[in-house]
């Protein structure tokens, strides 16, 4: 990307392709899954969706999709002006990028917010919260 294109992007769409490269590149950091499986790699209308061992890693700009954590994967978000619905279990959460709604079924051990304007919502679970971020919101409800 040339220096003038990049200073028509706005910060926080920088900040969201970073977290996307990041997400990937931390794709299989604190997997502990023992699934021998192939990464799996899923791309559609509603974002692109990664899986390497125990680890969903999901990207898009401006879509409503549905995640399912299973019993323990952990997930990694990022892109902007997302809606997401997560079901099961996530063991660890780390969301980037802007202005998107999280909405999780139960977080396990920790969830992680950067990025601006997010807004996290988590039905069960007591993870230790971590939201370095700003203007994003947390909460258990």
């Amino acid at each position: 990307m040339n220096d003038e294109a990049r200073e028509l992007m706005p910060a926080y769409s920088r900040i969201s392709i970073a977290a996307i490269g990041v997400a990937l590149v931390l794709a299989g950091c604190g997997s502990n899954s023992s699934d021998s499986n192939d990464p799996t790699a899923t791309a559609g209308s509603s974002g692109a969706q990664v899986e390497i061992g125990n680890t969903i890693n999901y990207g898009s700009f401006g879509t409503t999709a549905d995640i399912d954590c299973a019993d323990g994967k952990s997930l990694n978000v990022g892109g902007s002006n997302n809606t997401l619905t997560i079901k099961g279990t996530c063991s660890s959460v780390n969301i980037g990028g802007a202005d998107n709604k999280v909405t999780l079924e139960t977080v396990g051990d920790s969830l992680s917010v950067v990025g601006l304007n997010n807004t996290v919502t988590y039905r069960d679970g007591d993870p230790k919260i971590n939201d370095t971020g700003s203007g994003n919101k947390v909460s258990k409800g």
